[in-house]
């Protein structure tokens, strides 16, 4: 059922400026119940701004897209759903540890998905997008 109203709703991606729109909602309710996130998001971002050759962007489905030179490490989302693309034996290796879960679209493809909702999944996503970078460099 999930499937079909993905489906159904797929056509919304379409329309200039709605993701990066969802996601500012997602941000504003972020702020309006748990707004100790967007201090960790925060901290999160200046990690990655301290790796050499690294920036951050908006990424093209809201976001904040983290990228080394031309190429994207991975993006989170407002709502703290952390999404990295890995080789698949890399991902596999993830999913087996607890450390990530398939992605929340594309479950066949080497992303990986890990929603950031205590302080504690700090340390893991931190680590889940410097292994990303260590693959790059």
């Amino acid at each position: 059922m999930f499937r079909f109203i993905v489906h159904r709703l797929n056509f919304l991606k379409a329309i200039p400026l709605f993701a990066l729109i969802y996601d500012s909602c997602l941000k504003i309710g972020v702020l309006l119940t748990t707004p100790e996130k967007l201090n960790w998001f925060d901290e999160l971002e200046s990690e990655i701004l301290s790796w050499e050759g690294t920036s951050i962007s908006l990424h093209k489905f809201g976001g904040t897209q983290f990228n080394y030179g031309q190429k994207e490490i991975g993006h989170l989302h407002s709502n703290g759903l952390l999404d990295i693309l890995f080789n698949k034996q890399v991902k596999q290796e993830l999913l087996v540890s607890g450390r990530a879960e398939v992605h929340h679209i594309f479950k066949k493809s080497g992303w990986i998905s890990f929603y950031i909702s205590t302080e504690n999944d700090l340390a893991n996503a931190k680590f889940l997008l410097k292994k990303a970078y260590q693959n790059m460099i």
